[in-house]
């Protein structure tokens, strides 16, 4: 008798070769027109699935897994953040998750690289310029903006994107700091030849830009706060490719209108997809819609991540990716 296959819901659109795969080894329920589920559709969907594959649009909190049916044992969500499913609430059920690490780390660090470049030497603002056009031709003072060789980059959070970060970085002549919830091996910080701050308050009053690449906790809710923002000197800017939740939004906007804060380059968004109204009025701010994963490799990369931990999960195994609550 060939055992049946387990029905896999998934929330999102993937890469075309995930969801062929997907079809071949599971019985796949497909979401082909990519439409963020409505909190009533997810109801729906782990009611009657033994496995649910969610993203980060996906709030897969208490209320929804209250609706969980006897079947969902496992929720193996596409993507490395796991702050929109509730861990705790999912343990209690006796519901698995999984993620997918290491896949997105440099692509990541790529991008939050490019967005401390494009604040630093004012690339969307120069390129802003030449769409208008406004260009009236080179000029001694047009767009200058600051080097960033020799400045010091201020690290929160040194997991594999971070050191990541510092490793280009280092080539493009920042020395590195870092602040981490434990300090990295001495070998770690030798290779990167990064200083360690166990104070995040002076760190954040001590270096020239700050890279946001922490995971999204409730103990890294508005770890920088507006009190922790105004720590920062004028001259200085943030960069955020990790969660928009970890920043206080509000603050950072009012010090970027108010020069207190030279600039900000902003992947993420504390209430995605909404954003705040008057950051698109700010000169002084790069902004891109989550996309700092967002390459082909990476995405499937993602995706094989996701069927394997699902494969491995149905097989009776323990999955390679088990996200683990406290080693978040």
């Amino acid at each position: 008798m060939t055992k049946k296959k387990p029905l896999v819901v998934v929330t999102r659109k993937l890469p075309e070769a995930i969801e062929t795969r997907m079809m071949e080894l599971f019985d796949a329920r497909l979401n082909i027109d990519d439409a963020a589920m409505t909190k009533e559709q997810l109801i729906e969907a782990v009611k009657v699935a033994d496995v649910l594959v969610p993203t980060v649009t996906d709030k897969i909190d208490a209320a929804v897994l209250a609706h969980a049916g006897p079947n969902l044992r496992l929720i193996a969500n596409f993507g490395t953040g796991v702050d929109h499913v509730d861990l705790q609430t999912a343990r209690s059920r006796g519901i698995t998750v999984t993620n997918t690490p290491d896949v997105l780390t440099e692509d990541t660090a790529d991008m939050t690289m490019a967005l401390i470049l494009s604040v630093s030497r004012r690339l969307a603002e120069g390129e802003r310029l030449i769409r208008k056009g406004e260009w009236a031709g080179w000029g001694p003072t047009l767009m200058l903006g600051h080097r960033i060789w020799g400045k010091r980059l201020g690290i929160v959070g040194m997991g594999r994107i971070g050191r990541a970060l510092a490793r280009r970085a280092k080539g493009f002549g920042l020395s590195v700091h870092y602040h981490n919830r434990r300090r990295v091996h001495p070998e770690i910080e030798e290779e990167l030849d990064a200083t360690y701050w166990e104070s995040l308050d002076q760190m954040l009053a001590h270096v020239d830009v700050v890279s946001v690449n922490c995971p999204h906790t409730p103990a890294t809710y508005h770890l920088l706060s507006a009190r922790r923002l105004k720590l920062m000197q004028p001259h200085a800017i943030l960069v955020n490719t990790a969660r928009g939740e970890i920043v206080d939004e509000p603050a950072l906007t009012r010090m970027l209108a108010d020069g207190e804060i030279a600039g900000a380059g902003l992947d993420v968004f504390e209430h995605e997809p909404a954003v705040n109204p008057k950051l698109l009025d700010l000169q002084n701010a790069v902004l891109l819609p989550h996309m700092g994963s967002a390459t082909i490799e990476g995405r499937v990369d993602m995706g094989e991540k996701v069927l394997i931990n699902i494969k491995t999960f149905v097989d009776g195994h323990t999955p390679p990716d088990r996200v683990i609550e406290g080693l978040l």
